[in-house]
C-alpha cells in the first residue's frame, strides 16, 4: 500500500499555524482542468487565494481535494483545488511558509486547456485584490514572500 503523502497535512499544518498568530493564510495554485476557481483571476496558469476563516465558508482540507466557496467580485463561488496543485501556502502578512514542487503530472495534461482559455483584463491598482499577496501595487517588494521549497 502507497505511503500517504505529507503535503495535506503540512498544508493544514501551516494553515493552523498562521489563524493561530493572526496571520492571513494564503495558498498559491497551479490551475489545470481539473482546479475550480475563477478563470477570470488566474494569471500564468496559478492563482493565489485566501483562505482566511474571513474569506470563506464551508472549508475543507481534506488529503487530496481543498474545497470551499469564496466571494470573487462580490459574487459567492465553489473552489475545488487538488492537494497535488498546492504550489505554496504562507502568511500574507510576513510571508513565512512552505513552497512545494509542482506534480510533473499535472502539468502535463493542462496545457492544452490553458491556452484555451480566453485572455482576462484586469486593473493592477486595485489595492485589495485578493489574488495577489501583498495587496495591488502599493505592494511593493519590501513584504515580497520568501518561500524554501521542500522535496
Amino acid at each position: 500500500m502507497p505511503e500517504t503523502s505529507t503535503k495535506p497535512y503540512l498544508l493544514r499544518a501551516l494553515y493552523e499555524w498562521c489563524t493561530d498568530n493572526g496571520y492571513t493564510p494564503y495558498l498559491a495554485v497551479h490551475v489545470d482542468a481539473k482546479t475550480r476557481v475563477p478563470r477570470e483571476f488566474v494569471k500564468d496558469g496559478e492563482i493565489v487565494l485566501n483562505i482566511s476563516f474571513d474569506a470563506t465558508s464551508g472549508l475543507q482540507m481534506g488529503n487530496d481535494w481543498i474545497e470551499f466557496s469564496a466571494r470573487f467580485g462580490g459574487i459567492s463561488q465553489k473552489v475545488e483545488v487538488q492537494v497535488s496543485n498546492v504550489l505554496a501556502i504562507y502568511a500574507r502578512e510576513n510571508g513565512q511558509g512552505m513552497a512545494f514542487p509542482v506534480d510533473k503530472q499535472a502539468s502535463a495534461d493542462d496545457g492544452a486547456v490553458l491556452e484555451a482559455a480566453p485572455p482576462v483584463q484586469t486593473s493592477d491598482d486595485d489595492d485589495s485584490d485578493p489574488t495577489r499577496p501583498g495587496g495591488g501595487a502599493a505592494g511593493g517588494n519590501a513584504g515580497r514572500a520568501r518561500l524554501k521549497v521542500v522535496k
